[in-house]
């Protein structure tokens, strides 16, 4: 179905089914992404719903309203769109799901505006000129799911990543204070075989130069695939923001630097279970 207007004097032919199916399909991409990202048990049925009545939106396009006029009819919609999809529990959780529906759709908006600028205009200098490309709206199709599955990859592994990162301060027996960024890793459950106290494990890089007069312990331990001695020193006390102080743990000396990104020190989860 096509559909005849005019824009400063000029006939131009728009194709209403093929914009409203793109405009379902791209709801449907934003509503999934919230979905994942906010983990929500819904039925696809409702995702496939909500994005139908999103995709009703593009015919208020030609109605004759004010711009501050079509910004809250495209609000009310998208409320709707939210509840029929995710129901309606609070107001705390339809404004979450509202507003990760508006974060993932600028994110889209806005790479898909950086490529078509990309790919439309040449410059020389500063100056930019057209160059007659454009992306049409199968690389939209193509494109738009690769997106969108990038970025709700990325914002799972910060939610799952970041929420375990710890801001330390570690007191040394000499008065030293260190401070460090920690990581709560699950996985480290090492402690001395003598009195049992939680290790956790900081980078020599970090620590070196403020070892040499403390008394060091060597702590034998087992891994997967062999058996090592560790060396260890003790501390007065650990402070976690966000958690509070701990007493009576090791501190071992990783001669491996923690790969993982901006990190210097492993927290033991016995150490935040205390």
């Amino acid at each position: 179905m096509s559909f005849f207007y005019t824009l400063n004097g000029d006939a131009m032919k728009l194709y209403l089914d093929l914009v409203f199916i793109l405009n379902v399909f791209f709801d449907f991409l934003l509503l999934m992404g919230v979905s994942i990202i906010l983990r929500r048990n819904v039925k696809l049925i409702r995702i496939i719903l909500g994005s139908f009545i999103g995709g009703l939106s593009i015919f208020i396009l030609f109605l004759k309203i004010t711009t501050l006029q079509l910004f809250f009819i495209k609000i009310f919609i998208a409320i709707i769109m939210i509840i029929v999809t995710f129901k309606f529990k609070n107001i705390k959780y339809t404004l979450k799901n509202l507003f990760f529906l508006y974060t993932l759709g600028i994110m889209l908006g806005g790479f898909l505006y950086m490529l078509n600028l990309e790919f439309s205009y040449r410059n020389e200098g500063i100056i930019f000129f057209h160059n007659g490309l454009s992306i049409n709206w199968i690389l939209l199709i193509i494109i738009s799911p690769i997106i969108i599955c990038f970025y709700t990859k990325q914002t799972l592994d910060l939610k799952n990543n970041y929420s375990n990162y710890y801001k330390v301060d570690i007191y040394l027996k000499s008065g030293k204070v260190l401070g460090l960024n920690a990581f709560l890793d699950t996985g480290n459950l090492l402690v001395d075989p003598y009195k049992k106290r939680p290790i956790i494990l900081v980078n020599h890089k970090e620590i070196k130069g403020y070892i040499e007069k403390e008394k060091k312990l060597l702590v034998p331990y087992s891994s997967l695939n062999n058996e090592n001695i560790l060396e260890c020193i003790t501390a007065e006390k650990i402070n976690i923001k966000g958690v509070g102080c701990k007493k009576n743990f090791l501190i071992g000396i990783s001669d491996k630097k923690i790969t993982i990104d901006g990190i210097d020190c492993i927290l033991n989860k016995k150490l935040l279970e205390e």
